[in-house]
């Protein structure tokens, strides 16, 4: 296939190329390629869908998760009020069976959400139906407006 008639230029595909190809030894990011771990990370979020809702009290997070048990699935919560949603599908092994077409998605599904300021990190529970995680984060409530505190003035 001649990529010329896609609009690409041959020298932008080959370092497009460069950037996701890189053995296996190859960890550490450089200032012109991004480390291994960062192009996996990129990969398996972008090939996880979500939908966010946002309630009176709550903010609900919607991500599909085609063929991965719940207790596959790990819901993180990181220092910095990130949450992270992520699991792994794997291929099932068969002896004897040579796939025709393969089309399903396998590896790494991964999504991280920054939580706003009102998320209540000790409120966050996540159900998982049907290859759909639904994980709900309370709001926590609107600070108390401050009362002004009123002194007396005298005469002196």
């Amino acid at each position: 296939m001649d990529l010329r008639n896609f609009g690409i230029d041959s020298a932008v595909l080959s370092t497009l190329q460069d950037m996701l190809d890189f053995g296996e030894d190859h960890e550490k990011s450089t200032q012109n390629n991004p480390s291994r771990a960062y192009v996996r990370d990129a990969k398996a979020m972008a090939a996880t869908p979500a939908d966010v809702k946002e309630y009176p009290n709550s903010y609900v997070f919607i991500v599909d998760m085609p063929g991965i048990k719940a207790g596959e699935i790990k819901v993180q919560l990181d220092d910095d009020n990130v949450l992270v949603v992520s699991g792994e599908r794997k291929r099932e092994k068969e002896d004897g069976v040579k796939y025709v077409r393969m089309e399903r998605r396998v590896g790494k599904f991964m999504r991280k959400f920054m939580l706003p300021e009102n998320a209540n990190t000790n409120a966050i529970s996540a159900v998982s139906r049907d290859g759909v995680l639904t994980v709900t984060v309370q709001k926590l409530p609107p600070p108390e407006p401050k009362k002004l505190k009123t002194i007396d003035v005298k005469i002196g």
